[in-house]
């Protein structure tokens, strides 16, 4: 069995590929691993371009779009490693960016899953949106990160290279054990998208595992490489997501306060959206809703376990907007 594969999942990504691929290959030790790409069904030149340029790397051609969740999910099952790492195809790796998440699984059994310090392509002196340097959530589902707050990238002075327990590990650049990552039921599926691997690292956290950034260990990552930020496809599949992800694996009487509270909050979002003129993204949030209460009926209710210590007690969006706090560091955490 190998040690560690690294699964790039790809659809219609060929020049990503040919862009970011061959940092990947140069960086990841064949004595420790393997890279794999995980074709979606893609009807570019993808598969072509790998068979030409990459023939060290180990193709999986699926006969569909599986999504992001699906495509992992059917990735991981095929292969045979101790520990995967989930790659997007948009990721640059720094020398050396491997070999530390896997000498800390080694030494820390109750450690499932790591991230890497994410920082941008474009500022590269600058942490990346999606994931920084670990991420959170405050009581209300709204993530962040060590040097991201909402929409605030930090620049990256060393202030977070401590190693740290997280709530969630980027989907950028995610190392997890694989049979943790099985036992806990892989990715969700029904999310197609978007918040899949918050929801994973809540599940695995409730099966007693911890979580971790190791920022000895770099990557860059271009970010929006499928979808821009404010794309309404996106929005709907990150509020949806968000949502059914509470419903999951709040306890229930949490659950109940939380709800009156997002309710509240998104119908302010709504409104919002409504006044800039951008109604595509207000339909978002109602359709994210509506989908929302028709697929909560799937998912049983957690009736008991601990409230985990890195849920923000507070609320992220009443710091940003009221307190005017725009970095991670000066959140006050009880």
């Amino acid at each position: 069995m190998e040690r560690v594969a690294v699964i790039i999942l790809n659809w219609n990504g060929e020049k990503l590929l040919r862009e970011y691929l061959p940092s990947v290959v140069r960086h990841t030790p064949v004595e420790i691993g393997k890279v794999v790409v995980a074709d979606n069904h893609s009807d570019d030149n993808s598969v072509e371009l790998l068979k030409r340029d990459f023939p060290s790397v180990e193709v999986l051609r699926f006969d569909k779009n599986y999504g992001f969740a699906g495509g992992y999910n059917q990735a991981i099952t095929q292969i045979e490693a101790e520990y995967v790492v989930l790659l997007n195809s948009d990721v640059e790796v720094a020398p050396g960016w491997l070999q530390p998440l896997v000498e800390t699984l080694d030494k820390h059994p109750d450690v499932a899953a790591l991230q890497p310090k994410i920082k941008s392509l474009v500022k590269r002196d600058y942490f990346e949106y999606a994931g920084a340097s670990g991420g959170y959530i405050d009581r209300y589902g709204f993530p962040f990160c060590r040097g991201r707050i909402l929409e605030v990238t930090e620049r990256d002075t060393g202030q977070y290279d401590n190693e740290a327990s997280v709530f969630w590990c980027s989907g950028a650049a995610l190392c997890v054990r694989r049979q943790v990552f099985l036992d806990c039921g892989g990715l969700d599926e029904r999310f197609f998208a978007h918040m899949e691997e918050i929801d994973l690292c809540w599940r695995m956290q409730n099966a007693g595992y911890i979580l971790k950034v190791l920022p000895r260990s770099v990557v860059y990552h271009l970010g929006g490489g499928t979808l821009p930020m404010n794309h309404p496809r996106k929005l709907f599949l990150n509020y949806r997501n968000n949502l059914l992800m509470l419903h999951k694996n709040l306890i229930e009487s949490e659950y109940k306060k939380v709800m009156r509270v997002r309710r509240g909050l998104d119908t302010l979002a709504c409104l919002i959206f409504l006044l800039k003129g951008q109604i595509a993204n207000a339909r978002s949030v109602c359709e994210a809703y509506r989908s929302f209460r028709k697929m909560k009926k799937y998912y049983s209710r957690r009736t008991d376990g601990n409230k985990l210590p890195e849920i923000y007690s507070g609320s992220l969006l009443y710091a940003y907007f009221f307190r005017k706090i725009r970095t991670f560091a000066k959140l006050e955490w009880k």
